[in-house]
């Protein structure tokens, strides 16, 4: 009796991103549960998505969501705060039931509005992001399901992804677009003591943003809550746990050049990385 071939990635958790910047959740995740499988898939032939249409971004999320299963994959982490905006809710309520009833899909935004608990003294927070995931308007509604008294300010800051994947994050000429998009959400509130990175390409920016912050006003990245997020809900999910396979490895495919994801990924891993192609279809 032959038996039957299992999936590239059966039981592999999938991470996926527009780009790069999914990879410091990626980071943070392995970090605190190393012994599981994962596969990374970036889109990086359609990126960015943070300036792209709301159809757009759904039915590209929704070809990665089914890559995704068609390798196996029980579970999907959209480490992408455009993804996780315009297209999460739709995939869970409408499109899972059909294409894997079996499968979870989950995003980034949740976890981080509820890792909120104490920590804006004011009750003022302010979310930095691309244009896609301000313009959604996601944040304000997860944090007042969660905190409704705190008030959410957003500022959409379209040059900061291409600074990071161009390398250009840590030069003077960053510093402009830094302080810019800085001073505006201050001006918008001057009462906000807590930042958000709505933005999974932003840690890589943490050091030029505190140095044009007021002091008292704190920086949150989101890849260590998410990644204690995903935890609790596997130890609340025990039959999803076991569905995920715990070899640690870790697979990464791109859309575009493996050789040019390979150079860009040290940059957020400070490791060297293998990657294969993949090929996304539209849903038929």
């Amino acid at each position: 009796m032959v038996k039957k071939q299992a999936a590239p990635g059966a039981g592999a958790i999938g991470i996926f991103d527009s780009g790069y910047g999914g990879l410091t959740v990626l980071s943070e995740i392995k970090s605190l549960m190393p012994e599981y499988d994962y596969i990374y898939l970036g889109d990086n032939a359609r990126a960015p998505y943070g300036s792209r249409s709301f159809e757009s971004v759904y039915e590209f999320t929704l070809e990665a969501v089914e890559w995704f299963f068609s390798h196996g994959c029980p579970l999907v982490i959209l480490a992408c705060n455009t993804a996780s905006a315009k297209a999460l809710r739709t995939i869970q309520q409408v499109d899972l039931p059909d294409i894997n009833p079996s499968g979870k899909v989950l995003g980034v935004i949740r976890p981080t509005a509820e890792s909120l608990t104490g920590l804006s003294l004011t009750n003022h927070i302010g979310i930095l992001g691309t244009e896609g995931t301000i313009q959604s308007g996601s944040y304000e509604i997860e944090v007042q399901k969660l905190h409704p008294q705190l008030a959410v300010t957003g500022e959409a800051c379209p040059m900061w992804v291409p600074l990071v994947e161009n390398r250009e994050f840590d030069k003077p000429g960053a510093d402009y677009f830094l302080k810019q998009h800085i001073d505006r959400i201050l001006e918008k509130d001057p009462l906000i003591d807590t930042l958000i990175l709505g933005c999974t390409h932003y840690p890589l920016l943490m050091p030029g943003i505190k140095r044009f912050l007021p002091a008292g006003v704190k920086v949150i990245a989101q890849g260590s809550y998410v990644a204690t997020s995903l935890k609790d809900y596997l130890n609340r999910h025990p039959e999803m746990e076991e569905r995920c396979t715990k070899n640690g490895t870790v697979r990464y495919f791109t859309t575009e050049s493996p050789e040019k994801f390979k150079q860009q990924a040290s940059l957020f891993l400070n490791e060297q990385v293998d990657a294969e192609k993949a090929t996304l279809t539209k849903k038929s």
